[in-house]
C-alpha cells in the first residue's frame, strides 16, 4: 500500500527542513543523513501519524537535534486501526491552519486536510506555489480512507478545499509528482462521488452486507486488498448514513447490514 515506499522530501540549503522523515528504518534514516552530508536539519515536519511517515522523526532529532512540527498526536479509537499509527508521535510544536514555519530562504504554511486521517496536514512552500500532501492525494492511487480515523466527509471536503487554491504542483507521500492540481482534484472528487453511487445501486439491489458490497463494486480486485477495500466501503457508508440516504440495522460497522433509506 505504500507502492515504492514512503517519500521524503528536504526543503532548502544550508539549513534544512525535512518532510516525513518516514519508517523506523535504520536504512531509510541513514541513506536521508548521507543525502544531507553537511546540511543542517533545523525542523522535521509530519503531514500525519501514520507508521510510515512518522516514526523516524525521533531518531533524525536524536542526530541532529531538530524540533519535531507539525500534525497532532493521533488520537486512540480503541479499534484495530490504530495500529497504523504511531502511537508514540510526541511533537514540539503542533501546527494548524495558517501557521507558517519561516526559514532563511523560505516558507512552509500549514494547510489542514482531514479525512485521509483526523490529524493529517499538508505543507504550502509558497516560493514554488508547491503543496507537500502526505497522503491526501497521490498520482499512483487513491487515498485510503479508513473509519474510524478516515472520514469521508471530511476527505471530500479537503479535496473541494484544494481546489480553491492555486497550487501549481502536488508532491505527495507516495509516488511522482501531481502536474495538473486542479484538474486531477476534479477527477478525484468525481470519482469518490461515483463509487458512493455505486455502493448506494449496490444496496438498492438487496446487497446489505459489506463482503457482499465489495464484492459487487471492487470487480476483479487481489483478494489482498479486500480488507483495505471493506474499510473504504465503510467510510462512504458513514457518508451515505449521515446524508440519511442509507440506514444501519444498528451501528455503522464492518458487521452491519445496510438498507436504503
Amino acid at each position: 500500500m505504500t507502492f515504492t515506499g514512503t517519500c521524503t522530501y528536504t526543503v532548502g540549503q544550508g539549513e534544512i527542513a525535512v518532510i516525513d522523515p518516514g519508517p523506523a528504518s535504520e536504512d531509510h534514516i541513514a541513506a536521508l543523513l548521507q543525502a544531507l552530508g553537511a546540511e543542517t536539519i533545523t525542523a522535521i515536519l509530519v503531514t500525519h501519524t501514520h507508521a510510515d511517515h512518522s516514526p523516524a522523526a525521533r531518531a533524525l532529532k536524536a542526530a541532529t537535534g531538530a524540533k519535531i512540527i507539525g500534525c497532532a498526536p493521533p488520537q486512540q479509537s480503541g479499534t484495530p486501526i490504530d495500529a497504523v499509527h504511531d502511537l508514540e508521535y510526541a511533537p514540539d510544536q503542533i501546527m494548524l491552519e495558517g501557521d507558517t514555519f519561516e526559514a532563511k530562504r523560505f516558507s512552509l504554511q500549514c494547510v489542514a486536510t482531514p479525512g485521509h486521517t483526523q490529524n493529517h496536514v499538508c505543507f504550502a512552500l509558497a516560493q514554488e506555489s508547491a503543496l507537500f500532501m502526505g497522503d491526501h492525494v497521490m498520482a499512483w492511487s487513491t487515498s485510503h480512507v479508513a473509519p474510524p480515523d478516515g472520514v469521508m466527509h471530511d476527505y471530500m471536503a479537503s479535496l473541494e478545499k484544494l481546489r480553491q487554491r492555486d497550487d501549481k504542483i502536488f508532491w505527495p507521500g507516495h509516488g511522482g509528482p501531481v502536474k495538473n492540481p486542479r484538474a486531477y482534484l476534479g477527477g478525484l472528487i468525481r470519482h469518490r462521488r461515483e463509487r458512493q453511487e455505486a455502493i448506494l445501486a449496490c444496496i438498492k439491489a438487496g446487497h446489505s452486507a459489506v463482503p457482499a458490497i465489495v464484492t459487487n463494486v471492487y470487480e476483479g480486485l487481489d483478494p489482498r486488498l479486500a480488507p483495505a477495500a471493506a474499510y473504504s466501503v465503510l467510510a462512504h457508508l458513514e457518508d451515505l448514513v449521515g446524508e440519511g440516504l442509507v440506514r444501519s440495522g444498528g451501528a455503522v460497522t464492518l458487521g452491519s447490514d445496510f438498507y436504503a433509506a
